[in-house]
């Protein structure tokens, strides 16, 4: 089944390892085979790993872009994963942890990022207080 892709002028995404960028009008792409694919959005640097759910999310997406390199990355997902796990008490977050995991087990790492976003949209709602400048060690209240 085909994949379209509605890309903004100027906008980048990673097709199989490759930087590939929009020229400077709306375009679209249509992907008529399996592809590793990866919008500007979901790309993450290496830098930008720095909290528990994105040290996650950041090995899966290096198995998704070059799976053939997927078992060098797999200790490092298994630990992070083993880390956020073990201090996160909500059920559904837990669930969507085991979810993460179960997919990169069955080598279906987009799907495993999209569970990963979950784990990174309920970290931010947590730690929002961080991410908006205020210092981690001040008590509110």
């Amino acid at each position: 089944m085909p994949l379209k892709l509605s890309l903004k002028p100027g906008e980048k995404f990673v097709l199989n390892g490759a930087v590939v960028q929009n020229g400077d009008r709306r375009g679209v792409l249509v992907l008529q085979n399996k592809c590793s694919v990866l919008r500007e959005k979901d790309i993450m640097q290496a830098e930008e790993a720095n909290s528990p759910a994105r040290r996650v999310y950041f090995p899966v997406m290096m198995m998704y872009l070059d799976e053939s390199e997927a078992a060098a990355h797999f200790g490092e997902f298994s630990q992070r994963l083993n880390d956020f796990m073990g201090v996160v008490r909500n059920a559904d977050v837990l669930a969507e942890g085991v979810n993460v995991s179960k997919h990169v087990l069955g080598r279906n790492y987009y799907k495993a990022l999209m569970c990963c976003r979950k784990l990174i949209d309920y970290e931010d709602e947590r730690l929002g207080h961080v991410a908006s400048g205020l210092p981690a060690c001040v008590a509110t209240g």
